[in-house]
């Protein structure tokens, strides 16, 4: 149910990729501070879930991948609510493996669903904030948009290109009463992890002996909770957040402190 005394309250918020992991808990928190929500998945049936933990939300399917989709999406959405106040694009995959090994068709995929998808969210939801003076879009990448990687150049490809569309739109859109903002979480306890098999093989290691592995490398000793990164979404679509726009922030349990 959604708390009248939330943060934010009277907000609605269109949130891709809610099915699970940082989407679903984005939209969980979202709710309990008081915003209308429209939730976007693949499939109706990958949100069946969510609808029994949000009964209020409305539940909206459409292969990202799909420029048509993507239009149809948005025009259901303003369908549903007559304003869209905070765009979250979380929707993204993963592949992973050595870059000489990718195909141009696993580029092509990875750079419809987690660039071209939220470059073209993010125009439908500009012109569309701009006629009320106001709107929030918050970008979720990852520290593979910052840092380098191996195993995985396909995929920090598309993570870097979100990072700086984000920088260029906020800039253009900061005297409109737009904020874009990016999130670049680090290492996730999501179902993600278990695409990380290459790394695994590269290293002759389990994908257990991975992770263990990995959070060796992470100061706070441990992987992050997906709350946590919802947490810092919600600051960000909130009018807490009213002065900041172009902003990457990096939340990774203090790898690489930069």
């Amino acid at each position: 149910m959604s708390n009248t005394k939330g943060r934010l309250y009277g907000k609605t918020a269109l949130i891709t990729g809610a099915s699970r992991g940082i989407g679903r808990a984005i939209a969980e928190i979202y709710s309990a501070e008081g915003a209308s929500l429209i939730l976007t998945a693949t499939t109706l049936d990958s949100l069946a879930d969510v609808a029994v933990t949000l009964p209020e939300a409305k539940l909206l399917a459409a292969d990202l991948s799909y420029a048509d989709q993507v239009l149809q999406l948005f025009e259901q959405a303003t369908h549903q609510a007559e304003r869209i106040d905070i765009l979250v694009n979380n929707a993204g995959v993963y592949q992973g493996k050595p870059f000489e090994q990718y195909t141009l068709n696993e580029l092509d995929r990875l750079m419809k669903i987690n660039v071209y998808a939220v470059f073209q969210l993010t125009q439908l939801a500009v012109t569309h904030m701009k006629e009320h003076g106001s709107g929030k879009i918050i970008n979720i990448s990852s520290t593979a948009g910052k840092w380098e990687s191996p195993n995985q150049a396909a995929y920090n490809t598309t993570k870097h290109a979100v990072v700086g569309m984000s920088k260029c739109v906020a800039l253009e859109t900061a005297p409109f009463g737009l904020q874009v903002n990016t999130i670049c979480p680090g290492m996730v306890d999501t179902d993600m992890f278990q695409h990380f098999d290459v790394h695994a093989k590269a290293a002759g290691i389990s994908l257990d002996q991975l992770k263990a592995a990995a959070v060796t490398r992470i100061p706070q000793g441990r992987f992050l909770d997906p709350g946590e990164v919802a947490h810092l979404a919600v600051y960000l679509g909130s009018s807490e957040s009213d002065g900041m726009t172009g902003q990457t922030l990096t939340i990774s349990g203090g790898m690489r402190m930069a």
